[in-house]
C-alpha cells in the first residue's frame, strides 16, 4: 500500500528531442518521448499533422519553424512544447504571418541549411532599387541579421522583399512579393491657424499628418462645452461651479476630463481631482474606442490611456504623438 502511494505522488515529467536538429525540408525527423510514464500519447507537429505513437517520425513539405505539443494520458497539465526550424536546401525565408495590412509589425526570417557552420552573411533589400522604405518602415539598425522586422506604410499589390545570402562563397538572391492590404481604424483630427491635419491611429503606431481637404465638418461638429451623460445635460457654466477656472470638458465611465490652466480628471461628482498636464491646454478629445485621451499644449500633442483608477492615480506615462503646435481643436473616435 505505502509503495503505490508513492508512486502515485511521484511527479510525471514530459519531455522530448528530435534528431536530427537542423533538418531540412523533406527530411525525415525522429521524436523522442522521453517523458518518466504515461500510456496515451498525442502529438501535434505544428503544420496539421499529428501522432499517437510514443515515439513518431514525421516529414516537413516546407521550410519554416513549427511548434510541436506532446500531450501525455489527454491531460493538459502534462504538455510540453518546443520550437523546430525546417531548413531549405536553397537559402530561403519566412514571415511571421500569411496575410499582410499596414502598420502591424512582421518578422522575416532566413532559413539557410548549414550543418557544416560556414560563415553567412545576409543583405535585406528591394529588388529593384535597394531600399525597402518607399513602402515601409524598417526597425532593425542593420540590415544583415538573419531576420528584418518591418510595418508596411502603404498598401501594394506587390510589395518585394529580397534577400542576398553569402553561403561558403556562394551567393544566392531570394525575392518574393507581398499583397498588402489597407484596413480600418481610428483618425484624430486637428485644426490649426492655417489647415485641419489627419492622422491614423494603429495600434501602437500612427501614420504621418495629412492635411485634410473634405473632412473639415468633423472638425466644426467638435466641441467640449456640452454634454449629454446618463440622460442629464452638463453644461460648461455648471460645471465651473465644481471645478473653477473650466474651459472645456469630456465625461466618460463616470470620469471628467477637463481643461483648466493644465489638464486634469475627477470623478463626476468632483472628487479625487488629479492633474495629467500642468501645461496650458488648448484641445482635447476622448477616444471611447481605443479608450485614449488625446490633448494638445504648446509642445505638440499628446495622448494617454483612460483613467482607470477609482482614485485617479495614473501609471502610464504620457505620449507624444506628434510636434503639431497651434492647436485650437482635437476630434478623435472617427472610425476612417
Amino acid at each position: 500500500m505505502l509503495c503505490c502511494a508513492l508512486m502515485a505522488c511521484k511527479k510525471v515529467t514530459v519531455d522530448f528531442t528530435y534528431e536530427p536538429t537542423a533538418p531540412k525540408a523533406g527530411e525525415s525527423v525522429t521524436f523522442y518521448n522521453q517523458s518518466s510514464s504515461g500510456e496515451e500519447w498525442s502529438w501535434n507537429f505544428g503544420d496539421g499533422a499529428v501522432s499517437t505513437i510514443k515515439s513518431p517520425s514525421h516529414t516537413y513539405k516546407q521550410p519554416g519553424t513549427y511548434r510541436i505539443t506532446l500531450k501525455v494520458d489527454d491531460k493538459s497539465s502534462l504538455t510540453a512544447t518546443k520550437e523546430i526550424t525546417v531548413y531549405d536546401t536553397i537559402p530561403s525565408f519566412t514571415v511571421s504571418d500569411s496575410t499582410f495590412v499596414i502598420y502591424k509589425d512582421y518578422t522575416f526570417t532566413a532559413s539557410v541549411y548549414n550543418p557544416f557552420n560556414y560563415e553567412v552573411k545576409y543583405l535585406w533589400y528591394r529588388p529593384a532599387q535597394e531600399t525597402i522604405e518607399e513602402y515601409a518602415q524598417i526597425t532593425d539598425t542593420v540590415l544583415t541579421n538573419s531576420t528584418l522586422h518591418l510595418y508596411f506604410t502603404r498598401p501594394m499589390s506587390a510589395a518585394s522583399i529580397g534577400l542576398r545570402v553569402i553561403l561558403n562563397g556562394d551567393t544566392t538572391y531570394i525575392q518574393k512579393e507581398y499583397e498588402v492590404q489597407n484596413r480600418f481604424t481610428n483618425s484624430v483630427y486637428f485644426r490649426t491657424p492655417k489647415y485641419d491635419f489627419q492622422q491614423r491611429i494603429y495600434e501602437e503606431k500612427s501614420a504621418p499628418l495629412q492635411q485634410l481637404a473634405d473632412r473639415a465638418a468633423i472638425l466644426d461638429y467638435e466641441q467640449d462645452t456640452f454634454q449629454t451623460y446618463s440622460g442629464y445635460d452638463f453644461t460648461l457654466s455648471e460645471l465651473a461651479e465644481v471645478f473653477p477656472g473650466l474651459e472645456g470638458f469630456h465625461i466618460c465611465s463616470r470620469k471628467i476630463y477637463f481643461r483648466a490652466n493644465g489638464l486634469w480628471v475627477a470623478n463626476i461628482d468632483g472628487a479625487y481631482l488629479v492633474q495629467i498636464d500642468s501645461l496650458a491646454c488648448s484641445a482635447m478629445s476622448l477616444d471611447t474606442k481605443d479608450n485614449r485621451i488625446y490633448w494638445a499644449n504648446e509642445n505638440g500633442v499628446w495622448y494617454m490611456p483612460f483613467i482607470g483608477s477609482d482614485n485617479n492615480k495614473f501609471i502610464t506615462t504620457p505620449v507624444l504623438l506628434n510636434d503639431l503646435v497651434g492647436v485650437s481643436k482635437l476630434a478623435a473616435d472617427c472610425a476612417q
